[in-house]
């Protein structure tokens, strides 16, 4: 098994939203804002090439939506998953699996494509199965007004539409094993319904996908829950849970969103579970 770090893009979103309750004065010292209160968001995605498999965690924003749309964003740094992917040595047209962690457009919308030639959407990922959950499906085929304008329905019914949507079968507790795809499962209702983080076993290290459960490295403390969230309590308790297991378990955490710390692990300390040590990906990856 090999893991490639895909950059699909870095923007900025309001630090306030990203930190819920907790007061500027505190979150500015890991996540300093600009003078909009801006803070700097990444979309890290993770590739897995395994035998005859290439499995995409997440995809991020993608393009096709529209200048207004982007302009709240500020995207920055000039990434995209075409040419992370070449980087990695691949093509958008050899992943066989597309893996979304929730359907949020940040982390699902370089899933579809609008094709200018056949004027529609079609799926970005000709040749993949496209990975979700029934219960987090219906959450966002029917979308609660809080969390509506972050499901977009040009990022998601294309998929079912191509034919090439799957379910993943949800166990009867929060931990399950995906066998299709070789990796765990922790099931988290806090930020939206039925959030998937992936347990990656690679070279004797445990890599944990956090997407929105920890979006960042100043996100450790427990009441650092983000103003997205829809079950906030939930969320405190939920993290509570995941952060003791990865202070137990030694777990790499991989931060999809912070755009300055790539891969953390975290400890026990008199305060409740803190930061460890702060990894580059290649370092992890190598």
């Amino acid at each position: 098994m090999n893991l490639h770090s895909i950059e699909a893009g870095n923007f900025k979103l309001d630090g306030g939203a990203m930190f819920g309750v907790v007061p500027k004065a505190i979150w500015n010292r890991t996540n300093p804002a600009d003078n909009n209160n801006l803070i700097d968001i990444a979309a890290r995605c993770l590739l897995i090439e395994d035998g005859n498999r290439l499995i995409l965690i997440d995809n991020g924003m993608g393009n096709k939506q529209s200048e207004k749309f982007f302009g709240y964003y500020y995207q920055f740094g000039g990434f995209n998953i075409d040419q992370s992917l070449k980087n990695a040595g691949f093509h958008r047209d050899d992943i066989t699996d597309v893996f979304m962690t929730h359907l949020h457009f940040d982390h699902c919308g370089g899933s579809v494509i609008w094709n200018k030639d056949r004027t529609g959407y079609e799926v970005a990922f000709k040749n993949a199965k496209f990975w979700t959950n029934k219960n987090h499906w219906e959450w966002a085929t029917k979308p609660n007004v809080r969390e509506k304008a972050s499901f977009l329905r040009e990022n998601i019914i294309p998929m079912q539409e191509s034919g090439q949507l799957n379910f993943i079968e949800k166990p009867n507790g929060n931990f399950g094993f995906l066998k299709e795809l070789g990796f765990s499962i922790f099931y988290a209702d806090g930020h939206t319904e039925k959030q998937m983080l992936p347990h990656i076993e690679y070279n004797g290290k445990t890599i944990v996908f956090c997407a929105d459960m920890l979006p960042t490295a100043g996100h450790i403390p427990i009441p650092y829950v983000t103003g997205y969230d829809t079950r906030p309590l939930l969320s405190m308790d939920e993290k509570d849970i995941f952060l003791k297991a990865a202070a137990d378990n030694n777990y790499y955490l991989w931060l999809e969103h912070d755009a300055h710390n790539q891969i953390i692990t975290v400890q026990h300390t008199e305060k409740g579970v803190r930061l460890k040590d702060v990894f580059h990906c290649n370092e992890i990856l190598k």
